[in-house]
């Protein structure tokens, strides 16, 4: 008898349909599984095995097959550890055939039967919604798996309880609520208020949470750098419940989701300037999800950039522009959504002090220039916004009066994406205009023309930077009041965002 349980794979964010097939036929004992199982796979047989003898069943004395099809399609994790379960329990006559045949399951089992949790629940839960299908998945996913609005989800603790269940002996309670959200997550602890001074630097936040522009700020250890990049998810609007899904499917397919199950708020990942490409990009043994796709919809904060290695800065060139990252295997490639805002920070030079009035830098000025060196011309063209961040006063650190709050702010930036929103269509913000279009919506008043003719031979701007000076003024003018043109005050404001020191920007 050959039994069927229907599984997944996963090849980056495509959901793949795989069939478990089991085949006990007449022969020498044998348990084979089939069909490209990594390691955790073929360790399958063991589990199941041990499983099935804490509860009195024995795999009977013949040839077991185990085929995972379509056999081209490379199997990795431990989530096939429950279909096979099924297969053999179906092939054994212990459960029915057709009280499976509706269902896709995945979970990884215990060596006594228990259930555990395993990545990529919420993409499977939706796969099986699209295909009109049931899941059975274990039941510490099973929070995760109500998000996607399944309502044929079996949450099983263990497979005696999935057997007794089928059987109808003891049915498993198929109400899931999803939790709401978290009241302690570290966003709600940072607000804009508890910046002092900054008054620049705070303004330029603004411009790129509203367009979300890419940004880099300079300036000495202790100006609050990292400060203010804590803050950007505080002043941005919250997630769609598209986007929310989307968000937390990626961290679903790389374990990282929450206790609630989903992601509910603007991701924000800082690496270390330590992290490897494959860490920052993704990919590893199993392909997973890299810190920009973690990133997705969100912020990716790289502090001390100029401290990354090389070749790890310049493999964010292709996401940022395209807003996907491609991991190229030999059996296979793997896409994820990488549609993040880089904000940058880094010193003026290798001590961090070149320019202090308080501090010498005593290689000044090669050891500045060696340090943002570091950065090519290529990667700095990319980035809209410019922003040096000097020490902060004691005046300012002593004044009690607290600043504009995130809620402000986020209000005047929810007004000025829905303004583009409108205009850009495709809910697309300034920022991933294309050329074309930026030719098109971004177009100066005669006053503003004026000063550009008149500036633009000196800023040695190349193609990809006159078209962000022109994205950063549209934005500027979306937050002064979304006016048709751009005027020259907004102009003149995008311009004062671009780099002063590098000539190729």
């Amino acid at each position: 008898m050959v039994a069927k349980i229907k599984t997944i794979s996963f090849q980056g964010m495509t959901v793949c349909p795989i069939d478990v097939e089991v085949n006990i036929a007449n022969g020498l004992p044998a348990f084979t599984i089939v069909g490209l199982p990594d390691k955790a796979v073929g360790e399958s047989r063991e589990r199941v095995r041990s499983a099935l003898h804490s509860m009195g069943l024995s795999l009977p004395p013949k040839r077991i097959t185990v085929n995972l099809a379509p056999a081209d399609v490379s199997k990795e994790g431990s989530h096939y550890d429950l279909p096979i379960a099924l297969g053999l329990l179906v092939g054994m006559g212990v459960i029915p055939g057709d009280a499976v045949d509706g269902y896709v399951a995945l979970g990884e089992m215990s060596l006594d039967g228990a259930l555990r949790s395993v990545s990529g629940v919420l993409p499977s839960a939706m796969y099986a919604g699209e295909q009109d299908l049931g899941l059975i998945c274990p039941d510490a996913s099973k929070v995760e798996a109500a998000w996607s609005g399944l309502s044929n989800l079996l949450p099983v603790r263990n497979l005696i309880a999935l057997m007794n269940h089928f059987k109808g002996t003891q049915l498993i309670d198929q109400e899931v609520k999803p939790v709401a959200d978290v009241p302690n997550d570290t966003h709600v602890c940072k607000d804009m208020a508890d910046v002092k001074g900054q008054e620049s630097a705070r303004r330029a936040l603004e411009i790129a949470a509203a367009g979300r522009h890419n940004m880099l700020m300079s300036g000495q250890p202790g100006s609050g750098k990292s400060m203010l990049a804590e803050r950007l998810p505080t002043i941005m609007p919250p997630l769609s419940a598209r986007e929310a899904l989307d968000v937390s499917m990626i961290h679903s397919l790389a374990g990282t989701l929450p206790e609630n199950g989903l992601v509910q708020h603007r991701p924000f990942r800082n690496p270390h300037h330590s992290a490897s490409l494959p860490a920052l990009i993704g990919g590893g043994a199993k392909a997973k999800p890299g810190e920009i796709s973690l990133a997705h919809q969100g912020v990716l904060f790289m502090d001390e950039l100029p401290e990354f290695n090389r070749a790890t800065i310049e493999s964010l060139r292709q996401p940022m522009e395209s807003g996907q990252a491609i991991i190229a295997r030999v059996n296979s490639h793997s896409t994820y959504p990488a549609d993040f805002q880089l904000i940058g920070a880094m010193n003026p030079c290798k001590c961090g002090y070149l320019g202090s009035n308080d501090r010498e830098c005593t290689r000044a000025p090669k050891c500045g220039l060696e340090y943002q060196a570091k950065l090519s011309g290529p990667f700095l063209d990319r980035m809209d916004i410019f922003v040096d961040v000097p020490p902060v006063s004691v005046a300012d650190l002593r004044v009690t009066k607290r600043g504009e709050d995130s809620a402000i702010i986020r209000a005047r930036v929810t007004h000025a994406q829905a303004v583009q929103y409108a205009r850009n269509g495709d809910g697309r913000l300034n920022a991933s205009l294309s050329s074309a279009e930026v030719e098109r919506l971004c177009t100066l008043d005669p006053e503003a023309n004026t000063f550009f003719d008149q500036v633009i031979q000196t800023l040695n701007l190349s193609a990809r930077g006159y078209h962000r000076v022109l994205k950063v003024a549209r934005t500027i003018a979306d937050l002064n009041g979304g006016h048709d043109k751009i005027t020259k005050p907004d102009l003149a404001e995008a311009l004062s965002l671009r780099p002063r020191h590098y000539s190729n920007s």
